[in-house]
């Protein structure tokens, strides 16, 4: 595995995939927390990439603008995993 660095285009919170952290709750929000989708840009032998990834909630939010690294195969520089 090869890593390179990518930089965050957009990120969007899925509403729609609640998960709770807490046993009892106070109010519909309460404990709640909400993976998001990242899209992110990077280059390889000078071809670039935009890949959509799943952040799950146990991982920082992520910001436009970001950079982070990225782990890929050489003979299939599209598909990516997050390096966190």
């Amino acid at each position: 595995m090869k890593r390179t660095t990518g930089t965050i285009i957009s990120a969007k919170k899925q509403w729609w995939l609640k998960v709770n952290t807490k046993i009892l709750r106070f109010g519909p929000l309460d404990g709640a927390r909400f993976p998001y989708v990242i899209k992110v840009r990077y280059v390889i032998d000078g071809k670039e990439y935009v890949k959509r990834k799943w952040i799950g909630t146990s991982y920082p939010v992520p910001t436009v603008g970001d950079t982070l690294q990225l782990a890929y195969n050489e003979e299939t520089p599209e598909k990516i995993k997050i390096v966190y």
